[in-house]
């Protein structure tokens, strides 16, 4: 196995547990949001964790951008659909659903009430999983 094949499957199979995460995230503010509850250690854990995973899943991926074979700086790579997307389009679109679960994350540990922080979770977290789900579900198929 080699050091792309093994970056490549630990990639792929660690974006179920950062979706899972997220998914329950979501989960939970809505619930909270919806149904008045308090925030709770327990919601404050569950969001960080995961904003935590898509943290480690983004350094995986970074590592993976230098060693993979479909990222190519040439004249050819924007015209080639496979290239263009793992060379541009994949990490611009998980930078910023990233940058979204972070300041979702930090803006919530700002707000004032319980009601806010499920908000500000539900929203920047559920805007986050649309592009993560956009930026899997758009891979060009060669």
């Amino acid at each position: 196995m080699t050091a792309y094949s093994f970056l490549q499957h630990l990639h792929s199979g660690f974006r179920y547990i950062v979706l899972a995460l997220i998914v329950a995230a979501i989960i939970g503010s809505l619930i909270g949001w919806l149904g008045k509850k308090p925030y709770t250690n327990g919601n404050r854990k569950l969001n960080l964790f995961a904003m935590i995973s898509a943290h480690t899943q983004l350094l995986i991926g970074i590592v993976l951008y230098f060693v993979s074979p479909l990222v190519q700086f040439n004249s050819e790579t924007m015209k080639n659909k496979v290239t263009r997307y793992f060379t541009v389009e994949h990490w611009v679109i998980m930078i910023i659903a990233l940058v979204l679960i972070t300041i979702g994350h930090s803006k919530s540990k700002k707000a004032a009430t319980a009601e806010a922080r499920h908000k500000t979770i539900f929203v920047f977290y559920i805007i986050a999983l649309v592009l993560i789900s956009a930026g899997i579900i758009l891979i060009p198929r060669s």
